[in-house]
C-alpha cells in the first residue's frame, strides 16, 4: 500500500513577519553604510562574536537545564509524550527536545542555535492548563522553531547590536522588537493548528495572562476585561513599541479573524491529517 507524505508547510506565517524581517536587515545595512562607527569590518566581528557568545550561552543553558529540568519521554510521561509528538507530528518539526523546568509562572520559550532545539515548560504550566491549553503551547513553541524564529533570534539580535551612534541603535532595536512582535503572531497560529480548537486557543492566552491567581472562571473573564482595555489608551499602545510581544488583547484578536479564514480551515485539515498518518506508521 501506497503511504502518504506529512503535510509540510509553514503558510501559516503571519503575513507581514518576512516583510519586518527583511526591513530591519536593511536598516543594519544602512546603518553600516552611514555612519563612522560601525565600519564594516567591525560590524562584522560584531556580528560573529554576537553569535559566538550566544552559541555559548545557548550551551550553558542547556547543560544547566538538564541539571535541573526532567525532558519529557516516553518511558518517563507517556502521556506528555505523546502530546508533544502529536504537536511535533501536526507541525512537522523536526529534532525538538522538550523540559519540564522549575517555575512558578506560567511560561514556556524555546532556544537554540542548532539541532536539537529545546522547548522549555515551566512546571506550574502543567499544573493549571489542560491538554488543549498545552497542544497549543507546544504548538506555539515548535512554530517558533519550525519558522526559524528560534535561531535568527540570535542572529539578528547581534546584528541589531552593531556599534552606531544613538538614532541608529535605537532604529535598530525598535525593528527588532517590531519584528519578534510579528513572530509572535506567527507562532500563535501554529498554536491554534496544533491544538485545533480557537476557542482553547483563545483561551489559553487568557489563562497565560491571568498567571496562577486566576482560580474560577469568574477570574478569567475580569482577566479579559482588563486585557480588552488594553489598547483603550495611547501610553499601552506606545509601551508595546518597546516589548517583544504584542498586547494580548491583540494577539487574541489576530487569532480570532485567522481562525474564521478559509485559509485556517485549509491547512488544519491538512495538518490534522499528518497526525492520522503518524499512526498509521507505528
Amino acid at each position: 500500500m501506497a503511504t502518504r507524505r506529512a503535510y509540510d508547510t509553514t503558510a501559516y506565517r503571519y503575513p507581514r513577519e518576512r516583510a519586518i524581517l527583511a526591513l530591519t536587515l536593511v536598516l543594519v545595512l544602512l546603518v553600516i553604510a552611514l555612519t563612522a562607527t560601525a565600519t564594516i569590518c567591525l560590524s562584522v566581528v560584531f556580528v560573529l562574536g554576537a553569535v559566538a557568545v550566544s552559541y555559548a550561552m545557548n550551551r550553558a543553558h542547556h547543560r544547566a537545564l538538564l541539571a535541573q529540568a526532567r525532558e519529557i519521554t516516553p518511558q518517563d510521561t507517556p502521556r506528555l509524550a505523546a502530546i508533544v509528538a502529536e504537536s511535533a507530528a501536526r507541525l512537522q518539526a523536526k529534532s525538538v527536545q522538550v523540559f519540564v523546568a522549575p517555575g512558578d509562572t506560567l511560561n514556556a520559550y524555546t532556544f537554540g542555535l542548532f539541532s536539537p532545539k529545546v522547548v522549555v515548560l515551566h512546571s506550574a504550566l502543567l499544573q493549571v492548563i489542560d491538554e488543549d491549553h498545552l497542544r497549543f503551547i507546544l504548538g506555539h513553541e515548535m512554530g517558533h522553531v519550525r519558522l526559524g524564529h528560534t535561531w535568527l533570534n540570535s542572529l539578528v539580535g547581534g546584528m541589531a547590536g552593531i556599534p552606531s551612534p544613538f538614532l541608529g541603535s535605537t532604529l535598530l532595536a525598535m525593528a527588532f522588537l517590531w519584528w519578534n512582535r510579528a513572530c509572535e503572531y506567527s507562532a500563535d497560529r501554529a498554536g491554534l493548528l496544533a491544538c485545533g480548537n480557537p476557542h482553547q486557543a483563545i483561551g489559553t492566552l487568557v489563562r497565560l495572562a491571568a498567571g496562577t491567581e486566576a482560580r474560577s472562571q469568574a477570574d478569567l473573564e475580569r482577566v479579559y476585561r482588563l486585557l480588552d482595555a488594553e489598547d483603550d489608551h495611547i501610553l499601552g499602545n506606545l509601551s508595546e513599541t518597546l516589548t517583544t510581544h504584542p498586547m494580548m488583547i491583540r494577539r487574541i484578536d489576530a487569532l480570532r479573524d485567522y481562525a474564521s479564514s478559509a485559509e485556517y480551515r485549509r491547512l488544519q485539515a491538512l495538518v490534522d491529517q499528518n497526525v492520522a498518518g503518524q499512526g498509521q506508521h507505528r
